[in-house]
């Protein structure tokens, strides 16, 4: 299996498959009804619409990153204002969270294989992720992912009990 065949794998599994850690990214976010997608629970820094906008946003940057373009803060910001509250909204932001997904698992399919080593445009910043190869690049978007379905669930639990 190539390195690109390994990491799209690994990104859809945690996105819609079967992860060991347990529900995938898609699955917790449709147990999300919008009137708790954009509830913020005392003491929370984000809503679930915020941490959605905001694995949109950091998908889209790794993909420009993937590109070849300079890392730096997504070009819809680091945490997107979700606005009010609205259930076809809500439906979209989850509907744009598989569409980017989908893209970006092209882009590793189609990624050449003596570039993955290759690191990314820009010196080591660890609070932007940046300065590392292309594989570690991936990996970290996987990660992040996963980190953040995490946050969803546990809020999606807080609020409904």
């Amino acid at each position: 299996m190539s390195l690109s065949e390994k990491l799209s794998a690994q990104l859809q599994n945690v996105l819609a498959g079967d992860p060991w850690y347990g529900s995938s990214v898609y699955e917790i976010i449709e147990k999300v009804s919008f009137e708790a997608a954009f509830e913020k629970p005392q003491g929370s820094a984000h809503n679930i619409a915020e941490i959605v906008l905001h694995m949109i946003a950091w998908t889209e940057e790794v993909m420009d990153r993937m590109n070849g373009m300079s890392a730096g803060i997504p070009t819809s910001g680091d945490w997107p204002e979700t606005g009010a509250p609205d259930e076809q909204k809500w439906q979209n932001y989850v509907e744009d969270l598989k569409l980017v997904s989908v893209n970006l698992i092209g882009i590793i399919q189609r990624f050449p294989r003596e570039q993955w080593d290759e690191p990314i445009k820009d010196e080591r910043n660890r609070e932007l992720g940046t300065g590392v190869n292309h594989e570690e690049l991936i990996n970290g978007l996987i990660q992040h992912h996963i980190y953040h379905s995490g946050q969803i669930a546990l809020l999606n639990r807080i609020i409904n009990g």
